[in-house]
């Protein structure tokens, strides 16, 4: 047995509002939409199946409901305070390596939206932004675990 993919379900009151908000900040392209349901993909791009389980979001924040990995946080930032989407949870460089906000989507789920900062290109680090000293390799371990410090491993 394999599992093939794993699939988040937003229940959404409004699912043509939901659809369109998440295609309008993540230019995700409709594969189906029966009106009832809607589903939205990547452009072909298939990702690694995942799932996390979790008793905080880390940094003291909420468990989201959905977190989403994008090649590009700050421009997804940009256009999320364009769009004047409810940021839950400002920019910010986590100490185990991702750079990462939270925000509101229409059906008030809770939204994770993170890059790694090994994906990161920038020439000069933004303000409010750990220092590159702050940044982390996270060595595998295992099978997909992840060591925190060297104290841990």
């Amino acid at each position: 047995m394999a599992v093939k993919r794993i699939v988040a379900n937003i229940a959404a009151a409004s699912v043509r509002d939901v659809r369109q908000f998440y295609s309008d900040l993540l230019g995700l392209d409709v594969v189906m939409d029966m009106g009832w349901i809607a589903t939205l993909a990547a452009g072909g791009e298939s990702a690694p199946i995942q799932m996390s389980i979790a008793s905080e979001g880390g940094s003291g924040t909420p468990v989201p409901d959905l977190s989403i990995e994008v090649d590009d946080v700050d421009a997804v930032y940009q256009r999320a305070k364009q769009l004047a989407v409810a940021i839950e949870y400002e920019l910010t460089e986590e100490p185990w390596g991702v750079r990462r906000f939270y925000l509101r989507d229409p059906a008030g789920k809770l939204v994770n939206v993170m890059q790694h900062l090994s994906t990161l290109k920038r020439t000069a680090p933004s303000p409010g932004s750990a220092s590159p000293s702050l940044r982390i390799p996270f060595p595998r371990r295992g099978r997909g675990l992840w060591r925190l410090s060297e104290a841990e491993g």
